[in-house]
């Protein structure tokens, strides 16, 4: 089963840009969806975006218009661009497959 490690957290003042990284184990052309998930503390997990294999993307309704979820199929790797931070954009970002293990995440903290 293909692993994927998260980087590319760190900390970003209101209205920053991060971007994330999540490089896989193996080859990702074949999968079918990749997924961004995050949960901040005492919140439960939450699917923030999706990249289907045609190309497709989902994204959840607060960060429409500011997240981007892309994929390099020659680096194995997928990302998410996030631009316009609140600080209810602060959690920990996992990236995975569906019905794949979670990773260790990358932290995004997002205040003034």
């Amino acid at each position: 089963q293909v692993q994927f490690v998260e980087s590319g957290g760190g900390s970003a003042q209101p209205g920053g840009s991060l971007r994330l990284s999540c490089a896989a184990s193996g080859s990702i052309s074949s999968l079918y969806v990749m997924e961004w998930y995050r949960q901040a503390p005492g919140k439960e997990r939450e699917l923030v975006a999706q990249i289907f294999i045609g190309g497709d993307t989902y994204y959840m309704g607060s960060v429409k218009g500011r997240f981007t979820i892309s994929r390099d199929t020659t680096k194995n790797t997928v990302y998410l661009q996030m631009t316009t931070l609140k600080p209810e954009d602060t959690a920990v970002y996992y990236c995975k497959v569906p019905m794949g293990n979670w990773g260790q995440g990358t932290q995004v903290t997002v205040s003034s």
